[in-house]
């Protein structure tokens, strides 16, 4: 028990010193610019080093769990990061109970992603795996981001990655009609949600989710923004 407790001893003093989902991120971006310079012809290497990066990710998110501390009720890892100051805008990010899980599944399933594709991709390898991580990079944001603003910049920017993935490597004759379809279809529903965004903004002069949690609306304004959303996610 000792041991245990000296380790997540040792846990809580890095996430102290260090923003723990920052450096996920950076890891992300990081691994994703030294890919693009590695030449095609080193696939095993890129494969490699694909892997080593999204297995370290999920090990961070891991860690991420172990320091979780549930009795706050609220989030945590907060980082606050200036962005659209002018527009009261900013980049935040942080973690609760729920999107906590949905990061390590994320981080999860990348890994299994590429040992799945390990030898049946043979095609731009560099690329898929570049794709796969660019699509973590957008998901663990879309779970974290504490702002609507970018929370929309980052679910819609998901669809790049995706619309590549299906249309280049999908395993049907029709992936690019599928690629199309998927993309279209999803972007329809997004200008509503990205509509009843604009409403909130405008009503509360913010998008900081954490200020929105007491923000104040007649029934028909909640009805509005709540089928812009409900029609959004059903895309």
């Amino acid at each position: 028990m000792n041991f245990f407790s000296n380790i997540i001893h040792i846990f809580e003093h890095l996430s102290y010193s260090i923003d723990l989902l920052l450096l996920i991120l950076i890891i992300l971006i990081g691994s994703i610019i030294l890919l693009i310079f590695i030449p095609n012809t080193f696939i095993t290497l890129i494969k490699q080093i694909g892997l080593a990066i999204s297995c370290l990710i999920f090990a961070l998110t891991l860690i991420l769990w172990i320091l979780y501390n549930n009795e706050i009720g609220n989030f945590v890892f907060l980082k606050h990061i200036s962005w659209l100051k002018v527009f009261n805008i900013y980049y935040i990010i942080g973690i609760d109970g729920i999107s906590l899980f949905f990061v390590i599944l994320t981080a999860l399933l990348i890994p299994i992603c590429i040992l799945i594709s390990w030898n049946s991709i043979i095609y731009k390898m560099k690329e898929f795996i570049i794709m796969l991580l660019l699509t973590e990079f957008l998901l663990i944001n879309v779970f974290i981001v504490l702002d609507l603003f970018f929370f929309y910049i980052f679910f819609e920017g998901v669809l790049i990655p995706m619309f590549i993935i299906i249309g280049v490597w999908g395993s049907r004759q029709r992936k690019i009609h599928a690629a199309y379809q998927f993309f279209f279809y999803t972007l329809l529903g997004s200008i509503l949600m990205l509509l009843g965004i604009i409403i909130i903004y405008f009503h509360a002069g913010t998008t900081d989710i954490q200020i929105l949690f007491d923000l104040k609306l007649s029934p028909n304004k909640q009805l509005i923004l709540w089928l812009a959303f409900f029609f959004f996610f059903c895309s």
